[in-house]
């Protein structure tokens, strides 16, 4: 076998892995697909109202929240992989003779599977409240596509930083500064009905970018934020995807 056929190889093997955790831990795995769907419920028809926007709420919020459940799958991916860390799994992996890198990439591969299984379910549920796709099939996937782009750049800040903290205590941190990123962004209301300054810092989070172009996709009115939706998680991971590689070949120095 050639050397992309083994890290291939390698990199299915902790896929698999990671998949088989769900069989064993099928709890959480209810969770991590409940939970955005009653936030969806709780915003629209509790806490929401959605003043300023026109049209439907329901076509403004879903859009939104599927990028802020992109966002907080972040805690667990750090919970797993500082779990490995303390457990001595990723040490055993490393002695063994398998591709450098493996164990991230299955665990990304796992993530994303699971964001797109919590993506459909949120969508699934947003189809029965009445929300609508008038964009086309090439814009629906375009859309997805963007929310998945997104998830795959937190994944890899998820990574680092759980890296970087080495103990699932230390992710409690993180979880406290995952809630105000996520809530400061345009997926529950308008920034034009926000203050001023705070308006401008909803703008400017790169999940507001996402969420607006997924909106205008899934609404087919047009493409002008698709660019900002791209450029800023690419830039994330040109940034965290390195850190994190070069994080974890330092582990057995």
């Amino acid at each position: 076998m050639s050397t992309n056929a083994y890290a291939l190889a390698d990199s299915w093997t902790m896929t698999r892995r990671e998949l088989a955790h769900w069989a064993r831990q099928p709890v959480q795995v209810v969770v991590a697909l409940v939970f955005p769907v009653m936030l969806l419920l709780m915003f629209g028809y509790l806490i929401g109202g959605g003043r300023g926007v026109e049209g439907s709420y329901i076509d403004y919020l879903l859009p939104g929240m599927l990028a802020l459940t992109m966002a907080f799958g972040l805690e667990g991916t750090m919970i797993a992989v500082t779990q490995d860390l303390n457990k001595g799994v990723i040490d055993r992996f490393r002695s063994m003779p398998m591709t450098n890198g493996a164990v991230l990439v299955g665990r990304s591969v796992a993530d994303m599977l699971q964001s797109a299984l919590a993506l459909l379910a949120l969508m699934g549920v947003g189809f029965a409240l009445g929300w609508r796709v008038d964009g086309g099939p090439v814009a629906f996937l375009g859309a997805v596509g963007l929310l998945l782009l997104f998830r795959f750049a937190m994944l890899w800040i998820g990574i680092h930083l759980a890296l970087m903290a080495g103990k699932p205590e230390l992710v409690q941190a993180v979880q406290i500064l995952v809630w105000p990123i996520g809530f400061l962004s345009n997926a529950l209301a308008l920034p034009g009905s926000m203050p001023g300054w705070l308006g401008t810092v909803v703008e400017w989070n790169p999940m507001s970018h996402t969420a607006t172009a997924a909106r205008d996709l899934f609404r087919g009115t047009g493409t002008e934020h698709l660019w900002p939706a791209v450029v800023w998680p690419l830039l994330l991971l040109a940034v965290f995807f390195p850190l994190a590689v070069r994080r974890f070949a330092r582990l057995s120095r």
